[in-house]
């Protein structure tokens, strides 16, 4: 296995719910290159899995889409819901990698666009839900699920407007790429349960530290200290951030920041 499984449980389901585990990860940045991460992808579906949730970011180049379908091919008769990142929406450029430690603006150049527009339609006539400053409902195990997502912050498409409005259902989650504080300040507003994102990496580059290892950077403005795995502060919901699993195809390393994917169980409170 050439990733790090991050698996927590949490009690947010009614009381004799059913457990539910889902099965988040992001920041695939696939090409056609990418044979071992197509391997550990298509064997995901050995963790059994009751919901796919994705935060974006399949794509790093022009022929990747079929390689996404191929990867995820099982996982996608599985309920699942997607919302983009900006590498969906154009190939990745080279970078100075010590940019990323300025502060972030949002900006920066764009790549060749990509071919999205196929690949969600596909993802779609497979059944998965596209959150993208949308919102939906899905029962799971009995369990209603209030869903709403918003387009990639990065390159400011959020519109969380479109899906703002206090929470329905059994539970409610938030599914966004890029965790801007914007977005997780307007779904703590509005009582979201959990809240899942991608695009730091985890830092990407970590330095040796107690618990496990520091970032540098998020490259977007949420702490260093929540830049890979569940967190919650005070009067915010539960935001896991999935440090991914790929990286750009001009900056390909991980220093002390493995790859992963997250199975968060959710039981009765």
């Amino acid at each position: 296995m050439a990733y790090q499984l991050r698996q927590v449980s949490l009690p947010l389901l009614p009381a004799g719910a059913s457990d539910i585990r889902i099965l988040h990860f992001s920041d695939l940045h696939l090409t056609p290159r990418r044979g071992r991460e197509i391997a550990d992808i298509k064997s995901w579906i050995r963790l059994k899995p009751d919901l796919v949730i994705s935060t974006g970011d399949f794509l790093a180049h022009r022929e990747a889409v079929v390689v996404a379908l191929n990867a995820l091919n099982e996982l996608l008769d599985l309920p699942g819901l997607y919302v983009f990142g900006s590498n969906d929406y154009y190939a990745p450029r080279f970078r100075n990698p010590l940019s990323y430690l300025r502060k972030d603006t949002g900006e920066g150049s764009l790549g060749e666009k990509l071919p999205i527009e196929e690949f969600d339609a596909e993802l779609r006539n497979r059944g998965w839900i596209n959150l993208n400053n949308a919102r939906s409902s899905i029962t799971i195990k009995g369990v209603t699920i209030d869903a709403r997502g918003t387009d990639d912050a990065h390159l400011e498409l959020d519109e969380y407007e479109k899906v703002g409005g206090k929470k329905i259902g059994d539970l409610s989650i938030g599914v966004t790429h890029a965790p801007y504080s914007r977005i997780l300040d307007a779904m703590a507003r509005d009582e979201i349960d959990l809240i899942f994102a991608g695009h730091t990496h985890g830092g990407q580059v970590r330095l040796p530290w107690f618990g496990g290892g520091r970032s540098l950077t998020t490259n977007c403005d949420l702490p260093n200290w929540r830049s890979r795995g569940l967190t919650k502060i005070a009067n915010q919901p539960h935001l896991n951030v999935s440090a991914g699993m790929g990286y750009s195809p001009f900056a390909p390393f991980r220093i002390f920041c493995p790859s992963e994917v997250s199975v968060i169980t959710l039981t009765e409170r």
